[in-house]
């Protein structure tokens, strides 16, 4: 799962990151501390990034493709990774797709966390007096001043972002106005429904799935086993056998078929001799019934 976070300072990017980390195994990829990591390492890119890091300068977008594209080479990120603070332009959107397209890597989903700038505004400056309240010091960049500054500069460099990627149907849109946990529920409902983490039902179907296919498997190796080894030779021996058999049976009922043949001559012909006895009574029997009507006439 390869995603990119968007949202004004304040909207809650960094703890949603955590959350999309700790839920799914992914890497957090924030390009500040990997330019710090790839100075400390000595890398090529780092030594590049190193003097004008030092100097106070902004490190070209190369020098960030390069260091991002060393990055998510480790085995950490084979799962997956969130980007955090790039891209900041459209011209670097361009570029993190020219190096996707190149490491055969697809991006699956930007999300905006989408929020009310005055209630932002708002927030910071209770926090601030609540913070004056109980005596401690406020952070000189968690001010509304400063707020209002990095919003504007969100605004002119980073919002054309989001026309970049809607364009490109990679945007998803969530209120981060709501509650954490609300905000977090609604990330894993579009992750789930555009089909870039599994469902709960799906995760269970899945081992069903693979000891269904593993049984069909061993079952049609066991099949084959068999046909090629014992079954066929098996086979082998009881060629003879059943030649033999067959001849047996053969026989059997030749011999049948003459007896049965026999005794059906034998009864053809005591039929007619049977007739000829019982015509042969009946002609004695009438002859002398037929003397004495004679007699009686005369």
């Amino acid at each position: 799962m390869r995603l990119i976070l968007l949202g004004p300072p304040g909207s809650g990017k960094g703890t949603q990151a955590q959350r999309l980390v700790h839920r799914h195994g992914i890497v957090q990829l924030s390009t500040g501390e990997m330019l710090r990591a790839a100075v400390e390492a000595q890398t090529p890119v780092g030594l590049q990034a190193k003097p004008i890091m030092a100097s106070g300068g902004l490190v070209p977008d190369d020098i960030v493709i390069g260091i991002i594209s060393d990055r998510i080479d480790q085995p950490d990120a084979a799962k997956g990774f969130i980007l955090d603070g790039f891209p900041r332009t459209v011209p670097q959107a361009e570029a993190l797709d020219e190096l996707l397209k190149k490491k055969h890597l697809k991006l699956d989903a930007v999300i905006e966390l989408r929020v009310n700038e005055s209630a932002l505004l708002q927030r910071v400056e209770t926090r601030a007096a609540e913070m004056r309240a109980r005596g401690e010091e406020v952070r000189v960049d968690d001010t509304p001043e400063v707020l209002t500054k990095r919003l504007a500069a969100y605004r002119s460099q980073t919002e054309p972002l989001i026309h970049y990627y809607s364009e490109r149907r990679k945007l998803l849109t969530v209120d981060g106005m709501m509650t954490i946990e609300e905000v977090t529920r609604e990330i894993n409902r579009i992750l789930t429904a555009i089909g870039a983490v599994e469902s709960k039902s799906s995760k269970k179907a899945a081992p069903a799935k693979r000891s269904a296919k593993t049984a069909a498997g061993d079952a049609k190796t066991a099949a084959r086993g068999g046909a090629s080894s014992g079954i066929g030779r098996s086979a082998a021996k009881a060629r003879p056998a059943a030649k033999k058999a067959a001849k047996t049976v053969a026989k059997t009922v030749a011999k049948s078929s003459a007896k049965s043949a026999a005794k059906s001559a034998r009864t053809a012909a005591k039929r007619p001799a049977r007739g000829a006895k019982k015509a042969t009574k009946s002609v004695v029997r009438k002859a002398p019934k037929k003397v004495a009507k004679k007699r009686a006439r005369a």
